[in-house]
């Protein structure tokens, strides 16, 4: 599993070093390699390649006939890309992904369980403190969603 906010640099080549407290869990988990893609709130999404390959699988069995499904396989496995770690920890992304995301240099690494949001850092703070001021966060919860607790 993989959580917390991780404010993360990428250099000039577009570099963005993994934070140490994750690396292992990917060398045992992937070994070192990754898919990042783009999502639809603008931040890449990267994930192991074992967790990525299951959800392919997923998107590829959606019905081609349906719009909504083929936009999804388009976007998601269409802009997806493997990366590997490097015997540093870091990992390259590609400037048509960066671009996507309006990454520069300083960006924040969210961890979502299974996966990482990559988002630029101002981006991430601007969304994050608007879904904080939202007035009812619970509005249009599903069932399994309202019965939560925390």
């Amino acid at each position: 599993m993989f959580r917390g906010a991780n404010k993360v640099t990428l250099d000039a080549k577009g570099r963005m070093v993994m934070p140490t407290r994750y690396r292992d869990r990917l060398a045992d988990r992937s070994q070192g390699r990754l898919v990042v893609t783009i999502d639809r709130d603008q931040c890449l999404l990267l994930y192991p390649l074992p967790d990525w390959e299951e959800i392919e699988r997923k998107l590829m069995r959606l019905p081609t006939l349906n719009p909504q499904a083929r936009r999804l396989q388009r976007l998601m496995v269409g802009h997806a890309t493997e990366l590997e770690l490097d015997g540093h920890g870091r990992v390259l992304l590609p400037p048509q992904l960066r671009e996507f995301g309006a990454l520069t240099r300083d960006a924040m690494l969210i961890g979502q369980g299974n996966r990482f949001e990559l988002w630029d850092e101002v981006r991430w703070n601007e969304r994050r403190d608007a879904w904080l001021q939202e007035e009812d966060l619970s509005s249009g919860l599903s069932g399994d969603l309202e019965s939560l607790s925390l």
